[in-house]
């Protein structure tokens, strides 16, 4: 009797639990419908409000008017869908053919040879980027020619070929990577300084250069900041450098050590090892007028430090239109193993570009 009894109280209590739940439950439920009730009747008298605010508005102006002005205020207040970042490879190109002439007839006073000039570039960029590792591949060929009214040959106006490829590992959530990059610069063809035989005033020419005479690579790890693909700044304290030249270049009578490209009488190669640092940054100036700029740093820890090699290039392009560009690009390289001063080259045109 007395187990019959307590199992009946204990179902008891069981039930009344359940009662309470199912009351609070209710409750629950009502009140937030209420809540949802007049947060809906809130709304509405706002939207109602709104709306009769723009009536009063609009009715003023013509329909048109308020197309525009409605279109405009739309797509202010529309929330921009967030840019999907892209995984995997991906490349682009551009070519450019830019062409330069002057012409002065027999009867011209004041001065000057007729000429004309081209130049053809091409950059190639394939990147590849997964996660928080990024590999950066670039591809540099510039070749330009102009040829002078009078003159037997032709004259190099700009001769180059760089190779660039730099990977790197994020650090963070910030800006800086870890990297390790690869640089290989080099010419297509062959150089010559110029004089004139001062009895025929004949011009000859005298090669000093070719393909792979000289080369550079550079190898080095570090740390990139990068914020984005127009701009980055990549430092490679521990960095080894290799020259490369032609023998014929060394052999020479009377060549002492160092005179071409920093290369030993009698050696093709020459090795370096120091720091170096390349930054890089593109923006817009104006609608259809980009600034490109390029800066590399070398110091040769081995020999003379403080004797830092530069290079640096800008580059202001026009966008006429889709086909046509105007460009400007003016370079500065200091190497004492080629020169004992400041290289500079300026090249300003009009001419066709393609992207593909």
């Amino acid at each position: 009797m007395h187990t019959v009894s307590l199992y009946s109280t204990l179902a008891t209590k069981d039930q009344m639990n359940r009662f309470f739940l199912a009351v609070f439950l209710l409750l629950l439920v009502t009140k937030i419908s209420g809540q949802e009730k007049e947060k809906r009747k809130h709304l509405d008298s706002i939207q109602i409000n709104l709306k009769r605010s723009l009536d009063s508005i609009l009715k003023n102006t013509t329909n048109d008017l308020n197309i525009i002005v409605l279109k405009q205020k739309l797509k202010e207040i529309t929330p921009k869908k967030p840019k999907k970042e892209h995984i995997g490879w991906k490349d682009k190109a551009n070519f450019t053919l830019l062409f330069n002439q002057s012409v002065f007839n027999f009867d011209w006073q004041g001065g000057g040879t007729s000429n004309v000039a081209g130049n053809a570039t091409l950059n190639y960029e394939f990147n590849y980027k997964k996660n928080s590792l990024t590999w950066d591949n670039k591809i540099i060929a510039d070749y330009g020619l102009t040829f002078l009214k009078d003159e037997d040959f032709a004259r190099k106006t700009n001769d180059r070929i760089e190779f660039n490829t730099r990977l790197g590992q994020k650090i963070g959530q910030g800006f800086w990577n870890y990297s390790l990059f690869i640089n290989f610069r080099s010419q297509f063809d062959k150089g010559y300084r110029f004089t004139k035989n001062p009895d025929s005033e004949e011009t000859i020419r005298i090669e000093e250069t070719h393909f792979f005479s000289p080369a550079f690579i550079q190898v080095g790890p570090g740390l990139l900041w990068k914020k984005s693909d127009n701009l980055n700044v990549n430092i490679a304290p521990v960095t080894s450098r290799m020259i490369f030249v032609d023998k014929e270049f060394t052999n020479v009578t009377d060549y002492e050590d160092g005179d071409y490209f920093g290369v030993d009488a009698g050696e093709s190669s020459r090795f370096e090892f120091g720091g170096s640092l390349a930054a890089y940054s593109k923006y817009t100036i104006i609608k259809n007028i980009t600034l490109e700029q390029l800066l590399n740093l070398y110091s040769n820890y081995i020999e003379d430090p403080a004797n830092v090699d530069i290079d640096y290039t800008l580059s202001i392009n026009l966008l006429v239109n889709k086909y046509i560009t105007g460009s400007f690009v003016f370079q500065a390289i200091y190497d004492d193993n080629a020169t004992g001063g400041f290289q500079i080259r300026e090249v300003i045109g009009l001419g066709l570009k393609y992207k593909f």
